[in-house]
């Protein structure tokens, strides 16, 4: 591993001699194993504690495929669907690796007793496999999270709608919270030559999940000059949808739960800002009944907020604790597009007020190839900046991991691999230059 680490530092290497060093038999990566699943039976979901599932273990290096790369991860971060792996909820992953493993005799890799974790990374490309044209020993890049096989007609229109589709290091085997990651070259794209590793790797699996599900024609189609009400608006997912909201000239409200978290927000540029906490919201009398006079109140606070006028848009991804609310706020002929489902996956609304007001509810899963793309695009452009608040080292990636489940964190969490210390990786300081306040501007509260 030094002797990678030694060329991706040197900045002199060149894709020859990345092609010539020798790959190790081993590496280090985060898994959770097959005969822990049932470790936390029996507790409920805020007492499983990760840092007790979580390991960091020597792994064999995985078989390379056709379309696929090998790529050494400078650094990665932390998701949901990290925390959801190492509680073992809603089920145990190896059930999906398990799955994938009787697709073909190349997926058999994926199903093993051990799961490497981890939907991010940014890196450089060490190995790539027959018939991959596009990238090259040597390559920075990072990864979006979307693999597919693409042998059905039904992905061909939109990848997302692959009957194959899955989410790499979730689904799949082989993850980015390690030192080497296995990849399909179409997850590839060009890493932002202005960031760190670590702020390179933190917007992927969010930044595109907010794109497709705001943004995209697959979503909600967002426009000039709609309310877009944005839950969770400093966290991982909602800190790129208040940024899409201002940089495509809507109007984002921003609901947060502590005063740190609306000044989060203000200093990205939003003005229309609900603290629940403070204003004391209680969507649900007790865990059976919901409370219509609360949603009443929500909705005269964001009428006040928009002069008058309802959601157009609304941006959900906690799920049964305010889909009822969502629901009831959005005005006639609005959009409620909704993922994730951190607070509960089952949601519960009064159908009057979407089906006689013609609402629609939209759901949004990741995104495709070219959404991811453009989700990047942006990033490198310095349209929309990394949310990065916090960084870890991968030994300690299980209490990133649990500071995530507990709702400890600010936007995005980034772990270290390969990667010594922090802000290495940086080839255009000049543009850094130009954006280091949004750069930093989770790192500042």
């Amino acid at each position: 591993m030094k002797e990678i680490l030694d060329a991706i530092q040197s900045q002199d290497a060149q894709s020859a001699d990345f092609a010539a060093l020798p790959l190790p038999d081993s590496y280090r990566a985060i898994t959770v194993h097959k005969d822990e699943t049932e470790m936390f039976a029996g507790l409920e979901t805020r007492d499983k504690d990760p840092r007790k599932s979580l390991h960091l273990d020597d792994v064999p290096l995985p078989e390379l495929g056709p379309g696929e790369a090998l790529v050494a991860v400078m650094a990665s971060s932390v998701n949901y669907n990290s925390v959801w792996t190492s509680i073992f909820e809603p089920v145990s992953t190896f059930s999906f690796l398990e799955r994938y493993g009787r697709l073909s005799e190349l997926s058999k890799r994926h199903d093993l007793p051990y799961h490497i974790i981890g939907s991010d990374l940014a890196g450089v490309v060490l190995r790539t496999g027959a018939g991959v044209n596009s990238w090259k020993p040597g390559d920075e890049v990072v990864a979006h999270c979307l693999s597919v096989e693409l042998e059905s007609s039904d992905g061909h229109n939109d990848t997302m709608l692959d009957p194959e589709q899955r989410i790499w290091g979730f689904e799949t085997n082989f993850g980015g919270l390690a030192e080497i990651a296995l990849v399909k070259s179409n997850q590839l794209m060009p890493k932002p030559d202005h960031l760190s590793w670590e702020e390179a790797a933190s917007p992927g699996l969010v930044n595109s999940t907010a794109y497709r599900q705001l943004v995209s024609r697959n979503g909600a189609g967002m426009k000039q000059g709609d309310n877009v009400l944005i839950w969770g608006a400093s966290g991982g997912l909602g800190s790129y949808a208040t940024q899409f909201a201002l940089a495509g000239g809507a109007n984002p409200i921003c609901v947060v739960s502590s005063p740190q978290k609306a000044e989060i927000c203000r200093a990205m540029g939003a003005e229309a800002i609900i603290d629940r906490n403070a204003e004391g919201y209680k969507f649900w009398k007790d865990e059976r009944t919901q409370d219509p006079k609360e949603w009443k109140r929500f909705g005269k606070r964001i009428r006040e907020l928009t002069g008058g006028e309802d959601i157009d848009i609304v941006f959900e991804h906690p799920g049964r604790e305010t889909f009822g609310a969502s629901v009831y706020v959005t005005r006639k002929g609005g959009t409620i597009t909704t993922c994730a489902s951190t607070s509960g996956y089952m949601h519960e609304y009064d159908n009057r007020y979407l089906w006689m007001s013609l609402k629609r509810i939209i759901g949004s899963h990741f995104a495709n190839y070219r959404e991811a793309w453009e989700a990047n695009r942006l990033i490198a452009k310095g349209k929309i900046h990394p949310t990065l608040s916090k960084v870890y080292s991968l030994e300690d990636t299980g209490q990133a991991a649990y500071d995530v489940h507990r709702n400890l964190h600010q936007g995005k969490v980034g772990v270290l691999a390969l990667a010594p210390q922090e802000g290495l990786g940086v080839r255009d300081p000049e543009k850094r230059a130009r954006h280091i306040d949004a750069i930093n501007r989770f790192r500042n509260v």
